[in-house]
């Protein structure tokens, strides 16, 4: 009798840990006034993830998305503040303007809840280090999420990287860009923040400069850029009216250099990663194809192309990254681009690009 009650204590234990390591992940939501707010309102449908609150003080604007999604307002609040003591969200998603991050960050670190922004980390290297203290102080997991860390063609492209495949890299270009945020139709919310230099730090320097400034500390190793030279212009004023719309960023490093075209004039919307090594060049074409190609001579090369299928979980999805990362599941990889380390690198680098941008001189960085 002993040993059955034993026994029927050990199930009962293990379906209790097995029902909690199965419940969905309380999320809150701040701010709905980024374009891709729809991604973590599509995955409530998902049976890991509840969305509990949603911090958004523009009514009219949160009832368009209730009603799109299916959402109910009565988990619609004012404040981020108010959102999280109704709520108590395990984790917070942040969709708002980028200046407003820091504030997620403030409400949400002391109170043990988890945090994921969409790229840029912040509008400013201070506020960047503020967040990456409070996240420190208070044992919180503070992700950054860039469409291009969903991408197999980055993944693989670090992987042949390290190996040594096509040896050491010496040059890195990464291009991102499309015709601007007024050209391709963004909603009116999205586009008043976006083009707006306090809100978002800068324009496409902002926007899609960080895209390169991430991969690059990935691809290198969490390397530091010796110096940092920038040049911006705005070609599109009407547009643009307050805010650049073309970037280039130059990082010098020990034994390579990287180059970031960042866009908002394109006519053709574009991510892509291309690696020069010693011996070959790896060329990320979009998120799932990828070329290898191998010196051979002066300009003879041998070319394997790759179809890739999707990463595979919990990296091929942002939200599986956070619920995996909070719930003890995954651990980053040092300088992943997820990762606290990697983006307050790349806010010294765009701060540094924005200084050098307005100065007209390059500018170096502290190796200490």
């Amino acid at each position: 009798m002993k040993n059955f009650a034993i026994t029927f204590v050990m199930l009962l234990l293990c379906q209790t840990i097995s029902f909690s390591q199965e419940k969905p992940m309380r999320i809150g939501v701040a701010g709905l006034h980024h374009g891709h707010v729809g991604w973590v309102l599509n995955a409530h449908k998902r049976a890991d993830l509840e969305i509990v609150g949603i911090a958004e003080p523009n009514r009219a604007l949160a009832e368009r998305y209730a009603k799109q999604h299916n959402l109910s307002m009565d988990i619609v609040f004012d404040t981020v503040e108010e959102m999280v003591e109704k709520t108590k969200p395990e984790s917070v998603t942040g969709f708002g303007a980028t200046f407003h991050h820091l504030e997620i960050v403030q409400v949400c670190a002391p109170r043990g809840i988890h945090v994921m922004i969409e790229k840029p980390l912040a509008v400013s290297l201070e506020h960047a280090r503020e967040m990456a203290a409070l996240a420190e102080k208070h044992k919180i997991h503070l992700l950054t999420n860039y469409e291009t860390s969903w991408y197999a063609s980055n993944e693989k492209a670090n992987e042949l990287l390290q190996s040594g495949k096509i040896g050491e890299a010496r040059k890195i270009v990464v291009r991102d860009g499309h015709r601007g945020p007024k050209q391709i139709g963004v909603g009116a919310e999205f586009l008043e923040w976006l083009t707006d230099p306090e809100l978002n730090g800068a324009g496409a320097l902002m926007d899609f400069g960080c895209y390169g400034a991430n991969l690059s500390t990935w691809l290198l190793d969490g390397q530091r850029p010796l110096s940092v030279t920038a040049v911006v212009q705005q070609l599109n004023p009407a547009d643009n009216p307050k805010v650049d719309d073309e970037a280039t960023i130059i990082l010098t490093y020990p034994k390579s250099q990287t180059i970031i075209e960042a866009s908002w004039n394109w006519p053709i919307g574009l991510k892509d990663t291309q690696i020069y090594g010693q011996t070959g060049a790896i060329f990320a074409d979009d998120g799932s194809h990828l070329r290898v190609r191998m010196a051979e001579g002066y300009s003879d090369f041998s070319e394997e192309k790759m179809d890739l299928p999707a990463r595979a979980e919990p990296f091929d999805d942002p939200f599986s990254v956070l619920i995996s990362v909070v719930r003890g599941q995954t651990k980053l990889a040092s300088f992943d681009p997820y990762s606290l380390e990697n983006n307050l690198l790349v806010m010294e680098i765009l701060e540094a690009a924005k200084q050098s941008a307005e100065s007209g001189k390059t500018v170096t960085l502290s190796q200490e």
